[in-house]
């Protein structure tokens, strides 16, 4: 079975024609995960220093909550 891959959007509309839903090729939308994850990254990081805060590694803030827990 051959499969088309479309590397612009489908659509799918209700009655009135209006779009809906959006019906992606599984490589664009996880791609567009990606992104979003490394956007909201770059905003969180973009909060601590307008904060004022010292951003810290991954790592740390793993142990020091672990800590806590205990």
């Amino acid at each position: 079975q051959e499969e088309y891959v479309s590397k612009t959007p489908e659509y799918i509309v209700d009655e009135q024609g209006k779009r809906t839903k959006v019906i992606l090729d599984i490589e664009e939308y996880e791609k567009l995960l990606e992104e979003l994850e490394e956007l909201e990254d770059i905003r969180a990081c973009n909060e601590v220093k307008a904060r004022g805060e010292e951003a810290i590694p991954l790592n740390q803030a793993i142990e020091e909550i672990e800590r806590r827990k205990k």
